[in-house]
């Protein structure tokens, strides 16, 4: 899911459906009722990790994962091929689960189905692809997930206790170390799927497309021609028989004929902005046939053009103050302005192009670049590079704005051209009105230790 990230310290209110759908006659460019603020950060953030390529789950390069739904089936050895190991950024250091803060504090009561479902992606054979994300060594765990199928070893799901007793039998806990052999503390933000309103047809207030990715999009693996660029990806476009970079919001916007197919409309420019800082989100359908229906909007690919602020645009422009640079504040440029709000918009060439889905469980968010549903507050993005995807993790950090402990064991499975470096986390908070917010004040330090299978020896990546 992650594909632009900000460091926030401010919450962002996304609206929810009983109020979307009950308010259908506001006037155009109304802010959701009971918006907050975005932490100026979010809005003028201009880092330049924004204009990198973002990861993309796996499932091009290799068997999709197996649906939410389906038992997990966990192949012999000899039917996971391995592929050469890839080097991890950081180290560790072999712990002890009493060194883990409050390890015994965290319920576990609904884990379980999430450790299965996690199984599901480890069990899958690796590409060998440097294209993709690093991820956990399938051989590695699969005496592990076997062992969570076995009736004989598998713990009783509903019995928090009993599914610590397992992890502690079966796993190893290490210190996740930076590069310079100290243990590691970084940054813990969040991030959350907002909800929108919109309209499979253009016309009225549902003015803002959401694209799918267009045709003609070029996709470069540099890696497959140049060894010493493995994972490094451009898009473009041809141009008789030149790639050229792909055209900016500003160029597709100016010429029709150049747009991309749209997906819908939505119905204020401000949402359909953060909707793609997001990189997913769900959206209301407010007429039509589907009235009434929330799809998901999951990312799909951008046109590789750099990120660049709106908020940060407004400023420049003077028409308002840093400290003015917020969510309502840029509602209420835009209610003033009618006129000037594509010159606003324009001024950020990326363009994110997204892909339908149905939502099955209200419950569980859009995949991350792990290809498996995120599950909140259990699913965090990192750095792949020092943290494998697939590999559970206990995160210890604190409440959003506050000094309360947060502890508990997560899963690395996303991503985000934000998310760099040791430790430095991303924590998925779920969908709605509430984590939205605690999404938006999440900036938080935090360490984290692995958990890795204790026949495997240290954590290690394909």
């Amino acid at each position: 899911m992650k594909r632009f990230v900000f460091p926030a310290s401010g919450p962002a209110r996304p609206g929810t459906p009983s109020a979307a759908a009950g308010d259908a006659g506001r006037a155009a460019w109304g802010s959701l009722a009971g918006a907050t603020l975005l932490a100026a950060s979010v809005l003028l953030a201009g880092c330049s990790a924004l204009q990198s390529e973002p990861e993309s789950p796996e499932t091009p390069a290799g068997p999709a994962v197996a649906a939410p739904e389906s038992p997990l089936t966990v192949p012999p050895l000899s039917a996971l091929p391995d592929t050469a190991a890839r080097p991890l950024a950081g180290r560790f250091q072999r712990v002890n689960y009493a060194d883990l803060p409050r390890w015994r504090d965290d319920d576990l009561a609904h884990f379980w189905p999430l450790f299965l479902r996690n199984c599901k992606g480890l069990m899958r054979p690796t590409s060998g692809s440097l294209a993709v994300p690093a991820r956990a060594a399938p051989r590695a765990w699969q005496p592990v997930c076997a062992a969570a199928i076995d009736p004989a070893r598998m713990p009783a799901a509903n019995d928090p206790e009993s599914v610590r007793r397992f992890l502690q039998t079966y796993l190893q806990p290490w210190r996740l170390l930076g590069a310079d052999g100290k243990p590691a503390g970084n940054t813990v933000t969040g991030y959350y799927e907002p909800l929108v309103r919109g309209s499979r047809t253009q016309g009225g207030l549902h003015r803002w497309p959401l694209y799918a990715p267009p045709a003609d999009l070029l996709t470069v693996d540099l890696g497959a021609i140049y060894p010493e660029l493995a994972g490094k990806r451009v898009r473009g476009k041809l141009d008789g028989k030149r790639v050229v970079p792909y055209d900016t919001r500003a160029a597709m916007e100016a010429n029709p004929a150049r747009r991309p197919p749209a997906l819908v409309y939505v119905d204020d420019p401000v949402d359909n902005f953060f909707l793609q800082v997001q990189g997913s989100g769900r959206v209301l359908l407010t007429d039509g046939p589907d009235a009434g229906k929330v799809i998901r909007l999951a990312y799909a690919d951008h046109n590789g053009q750099p990120y660049m602020s709106i908020g940060r645009w407004l400023v420049e422009k003077g028409q308002m103050t840093a400290d003015q640079a917020s969510m309502q504040n840029i509602r209420a440029w835009a209610q003033r302005n009618p006129g000037r709000v594509q010159e606003m918009l324009n001024a950020n060439p990326a363009v994110v192009f997204f892909r339908e889905e149905p939502v099955t469980d209200p419950e569980l968010g859009p995949r991350g670049a792990y290809g498996l549903p995120l599950a909140p507050r259990r699913s965090v993005a990192v750095d792949a590079s020092f943290v494998p995807l697939g590999t559970p993790v206990f995160l210890d950090t604190t409440m959003p704005a506050s000094e309360q402990p947060f502890d508990r064991l997560v899963f690395a499975q996303d991503t985000g051209t934000a998310i760099r470096g040791a430790a430095r986390t991303d924590l998925y908070w779920g969908y709605g009105d509430e984590a939205g917010q605690l999404a938006g004040r999440m900036k938080q330090r935090g360490q984290m230790w692995v958990l890795w299978p204790k026949q495997a020896g240290e954590p290690s990546a394909r």
